[in-house]
Order: structure tokens, then sequence, then C-alpha cells
């Protein structure tokens, strides 16, 4: 989820870690091309709905590395016939030089769309299954399986919480994650807005203490203020708080960050 201030540790065999984020972020968007050519006949498409963009984050006091960095982010989020896709890829410039490349694809089968038929019930909206694969430098190669739960609230877009077993294949043992994400649009007089954010909550596994990550956003529609077209340029404030940062027991960040996304 996400995700813009993650520095996982982990590597690729073969192609570099950035060149294979690369190929995983042009995969995800040849996936819902194919899907509009293939069903473009059907009375119900394949992609039912998708939308991407691209971030800029700046932020300072980070910990373990460089204080200052820069983050580029892809995102990409897709609703298909039998469920749905979430993906990103972050590149981090810190201003020590160093670079690094994390990404997660996280596809989700909804029991409802397979079945047929409605799950809502109360603020139920929907059940999944529930995956994601984690990727970053030297070594980080993690899997995530398990269910999710999607809620209908007054005043949300979405809120989706998510119960994982995690599997790091160079951990002794699983452990557990749980996920929330959640975004929330207003209005502000005439200026539109958006909360939005995950939290992460994971685990000890092996070494590494149970880590907690919870990233709010603030961002004003400025496109929407100009005239450039509503929901697409948008302009705020990441707060990034993990405690045990990579499982470091003991290490604690708190970051607010500069954002700039680009909607399209």
């Amino acid at each position: 989820m996400s995700s813009s201030s993650f520095k996982k540790e982990s590597g690729l065999d073969g192609l570099s870690t950035h060149r294979q984020l690369l190929v995983l972020g042009l995969l995800g968007l040849s996936a819902y091309l194919a899907g509009f050519s293939v069903h473009a006949e059907e009375r119900k498409p394949f992609i039912q709905w998708h939308t991407s963009n691209l971030q800029y984050l700046r932020g300072w006091d980070y910990q373990l590395g460089s204080a200052k960095r820069s983050i580029f982010t892809f995102e990409h989020a897709n609703g298909w016939k039998y469920g749905d896709l979430f993906l990103f890829v972050d590149a981090t410039f810190e201003d020590s030089s160093d670079k690094t490349a994390y990404g997660e694809l996280s596809p989700r089968l909804s029991i409802s769309k397979i079945t047929g038929r409605s799950l809502e019930y109360g603020p139920l909206k929907d059940v999944l299954l529930a995956t994601t694969y984690e990727r970053g430098e030297r070594g980080l190669n993690r899997y995530l399986y398990g269910g999710a739960l999607d809620w209908k609230v007054p005043g949300f877009s979405f809120l989706k919480t998510h119960f994982y077993v995690r599997d790091d294949p160079h951990a002794p043992s699983k452990t557990w994650q749980s996920t929330v994400c959640w975004q929330i649009p207003f209005k502000l007089g005439r200026t539109g807005w958006v909360c939005e954010g995950f939290a992460d909550f994971a685990g000890s596994e092996g070494r590494l203490a149970s880590n907690q990550m919870i990233v709010p956003r603030l961002l004003l529609d400025i496109g929407g203020l100009v005239g450039a077209g509503d929901s697409k340029y948008w302009l705020g404030v990441e707060y990034s708080y993990w405690h045990n940062k990579f499982g470091v027991s003991g290490v604690t960040e708190s970051v607010p960050q500069l954002q700039v996304k680009w909607q399209f």
C-alpha cells in the first residue's frame, strides 16, 4: 500500500532490482491494456476501472541512511472481472547519493465477483482473497497471503482491511501482518481535498522486531483550482511514522514529507 517511504533491503538475480521493478510496473499496465482489447466486445469489460499516478516526495529526518531524500513513486490500481489489483514502485534518492528501489504487487480475488452473489451486509461490502509480493534491494523477496474485508462507510471512497501470513524465505519462520488503507474526499468551500493513506502492523520475524507503520496524506486538488482538471494534480503533505523501522528494535522514524501527485 502507498508506501512511498519504504526502503526495504533486498535484490534480484539476472536483471538489476531497478530493472526488475520497472518490468513489474510495465507488466501491470500491460495486463489491463490487454484486458481492454481482448474483451472489448463484452457487455461488461474485463477491466472495470483503472487509475494511475506519479508522485514526488521530499522529506527530512529519515532514519537508517541519509536524513534527507527524494522519492519518486508510480502507483496503479484497477478493478477487473474477478477482483482487483494494486501495485507501486518506489525509487529513492538519498542526499548521500545512495539510491534504492522497492515495489509491491497486490492482486486480490473477490468472492462476490467470482460467485456472482452479493456479500454486502451492513457496512460490509465484500470478502476477498488477498496476496502481496514485495521486492527490494539486497535479497528482499517476501510473500503475503490471506484475506481482506472491504467496507462501505459514508464519506469514504474506500476502506479496506487485510489480514496476512507474511513469509520471508530468508527468515526462520513466518509471521503475521495486518494492513488498512483508506481514502476520504471532501470539500472546503470551493477547494477539493483528500485524506488517504495506509497502516501496516507486522509481527516479529526471525531477528526482526514487530513494527508498525502509519502513513496518512492530506492533499489539495490544485488542478481544480487553476482549471487544469479536477482530481489530476495534487499538492500536500504525507506523514510517515514507523516504529521499529525495518524491524530494527528502538529505531522510530517520524517524517513529514512534501508530496506532489499527478493522477492519470
